[in-house]
């Protein structure tokens, strides 16, 4: 997992503009001033004032629909998707499925830190049953209760979106929390059975990860109301519950994971900051303090980009501490072409070029949180 609204300033305008003549509000003008040229200057002078006045309040009024839908844009849960009436696919983009891949990634990264993971039919359906409750379930359950408790956000940012556009009920909506909830839930606690555990390990994750993103979303904490804390509980949520999960699978965790993760969320937290000047417009409405509001644009570009870059050399310094050069150099590799499109695009406008960065940039990011387990596994 943002159109402006200034409807009273373009009604302010558009009644000074549209003010009554002033010799309509007195006594004709005498005959001197009643001269055959005055009647076209005037009307002239009057079809101006027109013409200005629809070209400053037509930019104010809120768009209703994108320019231009893309049906493969629906299915993905991203901006610019085409309108639909199928609920199935509206269902679907509700989960943004877009959002899946880091926390499948996620698992993967744990299955190779743990250095128990073998290719084997077993151990791969394991895997696959850990990367549908990490994604499609509980990360779709994040996406759709995320979605109904910004309803009135996304009125102002994005009126066309299925919930407050009306394109699906409240309580297909409700029910679609509860169902992916509890299949998540329910993956988690066979995912345990299945490894034999006899602490219930994995089903408490998946329920720490369900708390944590109910609170991130609900009142009365709503965590993302605070910029600081609310996109770290998101890196946490996308990098490092996931990686825990393929972790704990397939071996234990310990003290050097948590930590390397927990950095990790820091640079998530620098990475859910990319999605929040979008929404600039909406959340400084509705009082959220998000980074980019709490600090405007400027300087929480350089906050976003600092928290990616720094805890990734982070990580390459301590992997160079504990005696795996390579793997140091080879995160360090996969950082600089991540600096290098922050120049190029999301430092140049976050908004503009936010997709664009996103899509050259994460490939690097997620390939060095392979390294990363990698290391730690040896």
């Amino acid at each position: 997992m943002a159109t402006p609204h200034l409807l009273a300033a373009a009604a302010a305008s558009t009644a000074s503009a549209f003010r009554p003549p002033l010799f309509s509000l007195r006594s004709p003008p005498p005959s001197s001033l009643r001269l055959n040229r005055t009647r076209p200057c005037r009307r002239h002078f009057q079809m101006v004032r027109a013409a200005e006045t629809d070209k400053e309040t037509k930019p104010n009024a809120p768009e209703k629909t994108p320019a231009a839908g893309s049906s493969f844009n629906q299915l993905l849960g991203i901006k610019g998707a085409k309108q639909e009436s199928d609920i199935w696919k509206i269902r679907l983009q509700l989960t943004k499925p877009v959002t899946w891949p880091p926390l499948v990634w996620g698992v993967l990264c744990g299955a190779a830190a743990s250095g128990n993971f073998h290719w084997t039919v077993e151990d791969v359906a394991k895997s696959i049953v850990c990367m549908i409750m990490s994604g499609p379930c509980l990360t779709g359950y994040t996406q759709t209760i995320n979605d109904w408790y910004d309803r009135d956000i996304d009125a102002i940012n994005e009126p066309y979106r299925p919930i407050p556009s009306g394109a699906i009920s409240e309580n297909e909506v409700i029910t679609q929390i509860w169902v992916l909830l509890l299949a998540g839930l329910g993956l988690g606690a066979l995912l345990d059975v299945w490894a034999g555990h006899d602490f219930p390990i994995i089903f408490y994750l998946a329920v720490g990860g369900s708390l944590l993103s109910y609170i991130y979303s609900a009142p009365p904490l709503k965590l993302k109301q605070n910029g600081w804390i609310g996109n770290f509980a998101l890196g946490a949520s996308y990098i490092g519950l996931p990686w825990w999960a393929g972790q704990a699978l397939f071996g234990t965790l310990t003290p050097d994971i948590v930590i390397l993760t927990s950095l990790y969320s820091i640079a998530g937290l620098g990475i859910a900051i990319v999605n929040d000047f979008k929404s600039v417009e909406g959340d400084r409405a509705l009082g959220l303090q998000s980074l980019p509001v709490a600090f405007g644009t400027e300087t929480a570009k350089w906050i976003c980009v600092g928290a990616i870059d720094i805890t990734q050399l982070s990580v390459a310094g301590y992997l160079l501490s504990t005696g795996k050069p390579y793997y140091a150099l080879a995160l360090l590799g996969l950082t600089i072409p991540q600096v290098v499109f922050q120049f190029q695009y999301f430092l140049k406008d976050p908004v503009k070029y936010d997709v664009k960065y996103q899509a050259s940039a994460q490939p690097f990011f997620v390939l060095g949180l392979l390294v990363t387990a990698l290391a730690t596994s040896h």
